[in-house]
């Protein structure tokens, strides 16, 4: 099975989840979000993953969301190379978004179950399939801890035999499920959905990573990704040895900060976050630049 981004299963390999660079004044400054993308895949990632949790999709306009997906398309220089997050409060909303996502060419997008309260599996498998008549590859996202609702593998079981999802970005932090996953779903593609989890996912038969630190990291990602998922502990180990107090951000709340923190630190733009989001506290933000710089030192990049 290739681990490796494909035209046809556009949802493996290495797919940044985007931090969304924003100006001092909070507005939205898609040049540098062109930029970013353009440098993601030079550095070897295949492809990104705009309006997700990490591109503050639930503070942007209906415009400015519409926007980022045109900005990601033609900057990636493939469509199938980007996989918009399309969640939304109801899913005939979220199906609006995974339509103008096949509008702009996209090869795929990341769903996450409903999330306006804690749905039971019969409105969860409705949600996933309204969506998938959009007629996209859906990719299930599934974060128990944020939005209430657990995909648990025999869930995705079901969600995969009703003909609604490819792939499951796994968030749960529980390694574990992936082996139950594999027995009950084995054509269900597993992706890893927590970069603190990588190294973890990635020997129990990953085939992708929906990945927040290649925002600010994306060679050495990559790097790590590919010695990862091929079994190469000497190179993957120590790699990710190395960076784990960064990627550990990856799953607290604060994440989105801490990696537009790390951008900026190396010296792309990632700007300040929308609220209700806040900045870092002093004592957050000098542990990411610690981390950061440490990074930097050690040659990553």
């Amino acid at each position: 099975m290739t681990t490796a981004w494909t035209a046809d299963r556009p949802w493996r390999g290495i797919m940044v989840a985007t931090a969304l660079p924003l100006r001092d004044d909070l507005s939205v400054d898609l040049d540098a979000y062109a930029a970013h993308v353009r440098r993601l895949v030079e550095q070897g990632c295949d492809g990104v993953v705009p309006n997700g949790s990490l591109g503050e999709y639930q503070t942007l306009t209906d415009d400015e969301r519409a926007r980022v997906v045109r900005t990601a398309v033609e900057a990636a220089g493939d469509g199938a190379r980007v996989m918009p997050g399309v969640a939304a409060y109801g899913s005939t909303e979220s199906r609006r978004w995974a339509e103008q996502a096949a509008e702009a060419g996209c090869g795929s997008v990341l769903l996450l179950p409903p999330n306006a309260y804690r749905a039971d599996e019969t409105a969860v498998r409705a949600h996933y399939a309204e969506v998938a008549r959009a007629g996209l590859p859906v990719v299930a996202y599934n974060n128990p801890v944020d939005t209430k609702v657990d995909l648990t593998p025999a869930l995705l079981a079901r969600l995969h035999g009703d003909g609604g999802i490819v792939a499951v970005k796994e968030f749960s932090g529980d390694v574990r499920r992936a082996y139950e996953i594999g027995e009950l779903a084995p054509d269900l593609d597993l992706l890893i959905g927590a970069d603190d989890v990588l190294l973890e996912l990635a020997l129990a038969g990953a085939v992708g990573w929906i990945a927040g630190y290649p925002n600010a990291f994306p060679a050495t990602c990559a790097e790590l990704y590919h010695a990862a998922v091929a079994g190469d502990l000497d190179t993957a180990l120590p790699l990710y040895k190395s960076l784990h107090s960064l990627l550990r951000w990856d799953s607290r709340t604060e994440f989105v900060q801490a990696i537009k923190a790390s951008m900026d630190i190396v010296g792309h733009r990632g700007g300040p976050t929308r609220p209700p989001r806040t900045p870092l506290s002093a004592e957050d933000a000098a542990t990411v630049r610690a981390a950061t710089e440490k990074a930097v030192a050690d040659g990553h990049h």
